[in-house]
């Protein structure tokens, strides 16, 4: 077989270009996206984060509108999420934040839902209205143990 320069220029930019949709396909799947200096950073307090996690999506309808960017303590040891969205967005300040879980057992987002307030939201403000996340074992224990009854106690005389 005949060495040909145009055939291996060829084959060199479809592995060029096979590596390049890798790499983007890469950091699309990892979330990792970056709002860049300007971004609307926001906080909200909640007392269970559940599976949250750093990079979790936040959604407004469910449409991706930015990302959490870190989950802190409080000084009265509540979970403190700082929030990365859309600068553009226009948030109300009576808007609150709830943990959701992606179908049933899914990974877990903020989900925003404006309010109806004139004033918006600035850089730094705090999101006062929060809703934790579901413990799933708390919810299993609830259904299989309704009254909290333990099972341990004697039967009664008859």
């Amino acid at each position: 077989m005949q060495p040909s320069p145009a055939r291996d220029l060829v084959v060199g930019l479809f592995v060029l270009a096979g590596l390049a949709a890798l790499a983007y396909l890469s950091i699309q799947v990892g979330g990792m996206s970056y709002t860049g200096p300007g971004g609307l950073r926001l906080y909200a307090t909640f007392e269970e984060v559940g599976g949250l996690r750093p990079r979790s999506p936040i959604a407004i309808a469910g449409v991706k509108v930015g990302q959490v960017a870190a989950i802190d303590l409080d000084p009265e040891l509540r979970a403190r999420v700082a929030l990365d969205v859309d600068p553009k967005l226009r948030l109300p300040v009576d808007s609150s934040a709830r943990i959701m879980t992606s179908g049933l057992l899914g990974d877990q987002f903020v989900a925003l839902e404006p309010g109806a307030e004139e004033e918006v939201l600035t850089n730094g403000s705090e999101i006062d209205f929060t809703e934790s996340a579901i413990s799933l074992e708390g919810l299993i224990g609830k259904f299989v143990n309704p009254a909290g009854l333990d099972e341990k106690k004697p039967a009664e005389p008859e």
